[in-house]
């Protein structure tokens, strides 16, 4: 497979540059082709603007997903944005690594989102979930967090880890039509025994070398939802954005 991981921390010495560098170990060995986004290393822009453009179809006011569309059809986007969206359709496995900032993506990764999932490309023209521009992808989110696994259980104090990832899950991932496998988390990595960190980079590798035969998670094809843009009232609800219980 070609694996695209697109990697957000500031710091060479973390934690999470060692999930990089094992998973580089682990995918290069399994006969893998893989490529970096390094996004800190790169000085990768987060922020939207009109400079995103060479040509603009509205230039009296800014309508970035528009104009996503036009200069992508055109190709007049931005280099920058160009060069990852080359990367993007490269790839068969897109892996997301970051630590959870605030129940979500750092800033940084957040703005590559924006700026890369175009629109025309990614999603438009009725696109989206199976039939979304990266369809038949896989993808997966690593991430690491300073909380404890029963503080993101049902009843725990931040809530479930599959509410708390559901915009990114589904609301990027799945929306663009990749299969999301399920997330790998190193939990309360600021707190615990350099033992348990050489575990979770066993267990990390362990997923890694499954990532071909792994069950993607389920989410709602469009065939689910009637005209009214809700679930048919034959179709039960079987995830938590639809109103299915979060997991323990």
């Amino acid at each position: 497979m070609k694996v695209l991981i697109v990697y957000a921390h500031h710091e060479a010495q973390s934690f999470n540059a060692a999930l990089l560098a094992r998973s580089v170990e682990v995918l290069t060995a399994s006969g893998h082709e893989v490529r970096i986004s390094d996004l800190y290393a790169m000085g990768f822009d987060p922020v939207a603007t009109a400079q995103d453009f060479r040509e603009r179809r509205f230039p009296e006011r800014l309508q970035y997903d528009r104009e996503q569309k036009h200069n992508y059809q055109r190709d007049a986007l931005s280099d920058d944005i160009s060069g990852e969206i080359e990367k993007l359709f490269w790839c068969d496995m897109l892996i997301l690594q970051f630590p959870l900032w605030w129940f979500s993506v750092p800033a940084i990764m957040k703005g590559w989102i924006d700026r890369v999932f175009v629109n025309g490309a990614v999603y438009g023209g009725g696109r989206r979930y199976d039939t979304g521009g990266l369809a038949d992808r896989r993808a997966m989110v690593v991430t690491s967090t300073a909380a404890y696994p029963d503080m993101c259980a049902t009843d725990g104090l931040v809530g479930a880890l599959d509410v708390i990832l559901w915009p990114i899950q589904n609301g990027a991932l799945a929306y663009a039509g990749c299969k999301v496998l399920p997330p790998f988390v190193s939990w309360s990595v600021n707190f615990v025994d350099k033992a348990t960190r050489r575990r979770y980079l066993d267990e990390y590798a362990a997923r890694l070398r499954q990532i071909e035969t792994t069950e993607p998670m389920f989410f709602h094809s469009l065939q689910d939802f009637g005209p009214n843009w809700r679930l048919k009232p034959d179709v039960t609800a079987q995830t938590v954005g639809q109103g299915k219980p979060a997991s323990a």
